[in-house]
């Protein structure tokens, strides 16, 4: 599951996220909320979430405050709640880093959105999948193995890779390549390492395959895409 808080003054607005989580089965986790910019600092340092709901308008300190205290100790992503939305908030946000800014009262489908954006991937209506999707992202770089689903899940291989393939379109193996191919793209495009490490990073221990996948992913060699 992943660590989610919730920063906000308004009972219903921490009510209706966690009503919306619980309603569509995300595998969000709400492990904390605070009703105050002091309390909500605590609360991030405590809990360290992966997902932080931050109201601006808060007693205390307001949602801004709040993120410049705690940005250089976590790497939440976070979620901005306001009823005044302006661009002058949007540039500070923007600034902050923050991820999404969703406009009280928190409409479901905007907020499963932001949710998808902050983490890296959809939801699907699927609780067995949605678990999948969230170990693949968190461990594509291993080694990863059916078998490895099959634990976190309790669920057979052969049921995985056919609830896999009808929830998103595309097999297990396929998914996987495609997310090391993506990440390899980052890699190269901000030249934060060269061809063989980037391989290895993204989770192929031989270069042949890194170069296999990529042609067939990219439609070029990675030499190539970075010309």
């Amino acid at each position: 599951m992943i660590k989610a808080v919730i920063c906000d003054d308004e009972r219903a607005t921490r009510n209706i996220i966690c009503h919306f989580l619980e309603e569509e089965r995300l595998p969000i986790e709400i492990v904390g909320n605070a009703e105050d910019g002091e309390e909500a600092v605590a609360l991030i340092r405590r809990t360290s979430p992966r997902l932080i709901f931050l109201d601006i308008h808060m007693p205390g300190r307001n949602g801004f405050q709040v993120i410049e205290e705690v940005s250089q100790e976590i790497g939440a992503q976070i979620i901005i709640l306001t009823a005044f939305a302006s661009f002058e908030n949007a540039q500070q946000a923007l600034r902050l880093g923050v991820c999404d800014i969703l406009s009280k009262p928190v409409d479901m489908e905007q907020l499963k959105a932001a949710i998808s954006r902050a983490i890296g991937w959809k939801f699907t209506t699927n609780e067995t999948v949605n678990v999948m999707l969230e170990y693949i992202h968190a461990h594509y770089q291993e080694g990863l193995e059916l078998e490895d689903l099959s634990r976190v899940t309790y669920s057979t291989e052969s049921h995985l890779a056919r609830l896999f393939k009808k929830y998103m379109g595309v097999t297990i193996l396929s998914y996987v390549h495609r997310l090391r191919i993506e990440e390899a793209c980052r890699l190269l495009a901000s030249h934060e390492c060269d061809i063989q490490e980037t391989a290895f990073r993204v989770g192929y221990a031989s270069l042949n395959n890194f170069y296999k996948y990529f042609k067939r992913y990219m439609g070029k060699t990675p030499a190539q895409f970075l010309e």
